[in-house]
């Protein structure tokens, strides 16, 4: 078997901690998971967060405090997108569930990533085998969103929610990397992954992997290069462009955006979102951030429901431009 630390591999595979000792972060789950190991008993596990919040690190880094170098033997790893009906339950689920385990731990740990996309009717059998087989294996659920899991499975899980990472801990874990790796990353290239990945580690490494690519030195245009969100640099002088009356300057930096970065008009609505609340006052007041908001809302729905992204993301910019002009 390959050493996942090996030269040449995924970073976000070479660095994911091997135990939850090695977790960053989620300061309020760790100690709990770190209990459950040292005890050897734990109850069923719902992990709810977005994306790249540490969830299957942590189901991975348990099971390992847990059985040592015996934890493939005691570990599945089953993922609810690739196999979400009940026929998948009825089958691998419970052969799995009703076999005993192997060692002194007494359990089995079965992790079900993306729980969440298990139809209702495969929810209802596998909350009927977490309590069948409840003796010999533990199951870890893991979602982003917890209100599709049905009541009943919740009710049978200690919840654990997860929370993006502060920007603290991907900056501090991107000049870990950088060090190990022997790369330069620059202060404004790191600030430029923290804000691009948003609190999700994976894709703030992912990022730096794929920024450092073929260099020693990375910058900041490297990662503006590779980001498939926009920058916050960006976003700023986009809504600098559009708050000061220049709709038309403001257009063709959205269009550079989708033209030369591939960015989603999802991807841009959530930037501006996220930067609302440090836009000067100077440049739109709070009444018009508020109004704003509103707009974004809008245009969210209309893409989500199928719209064209660049025509929603400029009926914004036209407004903010247009409330410019008013108040000159």
């Amino acid at each position: 078997m390959i050493d996942a630390r090996a030269a040449g591999a995924v970073w976000v595979e070479k660095y994911r901690p091997h135990g939850l000792a090695e977790m960053v972060g989620q300061e309020g789950i760790v100690p709990l998971l770190r209990a459950y190991a040292d005890q050897r008993s734990m109850p069923h596990l719902l992990f709810a967060g977005p994306p790249g919040t540490g969830k299957t690190t942590a189901a991975l880094a348990l099971a390992r405090d847990l059985y040592h170098e015996s934890w493939h033997d005691n570990f599945l790893e089953l993922n609810a997108s690739d196999e979400r009906g009940i026929d998948t339950v009825r089958t691998k689920i419970k052969e799995y569930a009703r076999t005993a385990p192997l060692g002194d731990v007494g359990f089995k740990l079965l992790f079900l990533d993306e729980a969440d996309n298990l139809t209702a009717e495969a929810q209802a059998s596998l909350r009927r085998l977490m309590e069948r087989y409840s003796s010999s294996c533990r199951f870890i659920l893991s979602c982003n969103y917890s209100s599709r899991v049905i009541d009943p499975i919740q009710s049978r899980c200690a919840v654990f929610r997860f929370r993006s990472y502060a920007p603290e801990a991907v900056a501090a874990l991107l000049d870990r990397i950088a060090r190990s790796e022997r790369k330069v990353l620059d202060p404004a290239a790191r600030d430029a992954l923290v804000a691009a990945s948003a609190g999700d580690m994976r894709r703030a490494v992912n990022l730096l992997q794929l920024s450092a690519t073929g260099t020693d030195h990375v910058t900041e245009a490297a990662v503006q290069a590779h980001a498939a969100v926009p920058l916050k640099s960006e976003v700023r002088t986009l809504v600098a462009t559009a708050a000061q009356g220049d709709f038309f300057g403001a257009r063709t930096l959205l269009i550079r955006l989708f033209a030369d970065r591939g960015v989603s008009g999802e991807d841009v609505v959530r930037a501006i979102h996220g930067y609302i609340a440090d836009i000067p006052d100077s440049l739109v007041p709070p009444a018009g951030k508020i109004d704003l908001v509103e707009h974004l809302a809008e245009a969210e729905f209309r893409i989500a429901q199928g719209a064209n992204d660049r025509i929603q993301l400029e009926a914004v910019l036209a407004h903010l431009s247009r409330v410019a002009d008013t108040a000159r």
